[in-house]
């Protein structure tokens, strides 16, 4: 039986619990130790830290202060772990809290961290999810069903201090370029809202306004959103502090691949059973930058499959050239157009494809001028037939029945 060595009280405010934090820096205390071999769990809020509610309005995804995200539990030391060696990290089982059984997707405002979509759903908005086991459904969503992938979106080691300063120099340079940009090109350091686990006394205040944010994926991983990092999943980190520091948070239930809608997938409470072990100077050995890691090899079985294309001309008719980024935006665009026919809202067909299990494909970036990326939505979660047909679409949803939506104050 694998101990749990940090546990969240889902009643008490996250800022509260000394065994999570929400920003990455090297001088932020291990938690917790473990030996290699050591099987563990770790509890986890949702990554708001409780922020979100069961609810049928989204005006706390229109509210919510982004710079107090991620809530991860850890850092978890790995004894004997110093910098250049490989972390290996198991995860073999993953699963909601028990008292909270439900989710959320969302889309920010783009006065509020806006979204992959933003300019076409610049309101915040929100859809609940319930767990059935291993099934999810939505009461604002209706006409699907999936099996869940649970994974956690977030997961890294502590950065040392000389990959800290490098991110925040080059993120503050980027910034720079456009700094008026709503939603901004990047994060800042904002000690404010900083919560440093087990760090007290003077050096919380250095430590605070030099901390990186969560926000995006870096060299050490963090928060990568792969959905197939689910249990049975194997995971190699490059290690860059004594002791490794090991964290997780930013569970979700299922998300398509992207996590388009940004406040993405099935975002959840949960927990994370894993065993750690070490490679003595794998990062050498093996070339390794970034981490690598195995997939699971439990997934939901979907094999039917109506697959969107998208290439690198914008809404406006613009080229770009071998864009992927736009090009799998109109992919996105094109499903949700195609599923707007069969009665969903434009914002429901945006919740499914960020929280179903999509697949997204880079088909082509060779083919000048245009990239061609492809999204690949199950059909066997609906409860309908969408497949084209010489008799067209019905419209199987009722529209009275829509997604909560703020007004954009």
């Amino acid at each position: 039986m694998a101990d749990t060595l940090i546990k969240v009280d889902l009643s008490k405010p996250a800022t509260s619990n000394e065994n999570v934090h929400n920003r990455w820096h090297p001088d932020i205390p291990m938690a917790c130790w473990v030996k290699p071999g050591d099987e563990f769990i770790l509890e986890t809020y949702d990554w708001t830290g409780g922020f979100i509610k069961n609810n049928d309005s989204a005006n706390d995804v229109r509210d919510i202060d982004l710079s107090t995200v991620h809530y991860l539990s850890g850092p978890v030391g790995v004894k004997g772990a110093e910098p250049g060696d490989l972390l290996v990290v198991d995860l073999l089982d993953i699963g909601a809290k028990q008292d909270s059984l439900w989710g959320f997707n969302g889309f920010f405002s783009k006065k509020n961290g806006g979204g992959f979509l933003t300019d076409h759903f610049p309101q915040a908005q929100k859809s609940i999810w319930d767990i059935h086991g291993m099934f999810t459904k939505s009461r604002h969503v209706p006409g699907v069903e999936y099996a869940g992938l649970i994974h956690p979106g977030l997961i890294g080691c502590l950065p040392d201090q000389k990959m800290l300063d490098m991110w925040n120099e080059r993120e503050v340079d980027f910034i720079a370029t456009q700094p008026d940009r709503v939603p901004p090109l990047a994060n800042p350091p904002f000690a404010a809202t900083a919560h440093l686990g087990k760090l007290t006394g003077d050096a919380k205040t250095k430590v605070a306004a030099e901390a990186a944010r969560t926000v995006p994926p870096r060299e050490h991983g963090g928060n990568c959103d792969i959905k197939d990092l689910s249990r049975g999943s194997k995971i190699y980190f490059p290690v860059y502090v004594d002791g490794a520091g090991l964290s997780v948070g930013d569970l979700h239930f299922s998300q398509g691949d992207g996590e388009i809608t940004f406040c993405g997938a099935i975002e959840m409470a949960g927990w994370v059973h894993m065993r750690v072990s070490l490679i003595k100077g794998g990062m050498a050995k093996y070339g390794i930058k970034n981490p690598i890691f195995k997939p699971s090899p439990i997934t939901p079985t979907y094999n039917d499959y109506l697959i969107f294309e998208g290439i690198s001309v914008d809404e406006q008719g613009k080229q770009h050239y071998l864009d992927v980024h736009v090009a799998y935006r109109q992919a996105c665009l094109n499903a949700i157009e195609y599923l707007k026919k069969f009665g969903y809202s434009g914002a429901q067909a945006y919740s499914i494809l960020g929280t179903a299990p999509v697949q997204g494909h880079i088909s082509g970036v060779v083919d000048i001028p245009n990239a061609c990326a492809t999204l690949w939505l199950p059909t066997q979660i609906f409860d309908f037939d969408i497949n084209p047909s010489a008799a067209g679409p019905i419209k199987h949803i009722d529209g009275s029945v829509q997604m909560p939506l703020s007004p954009d104050l």
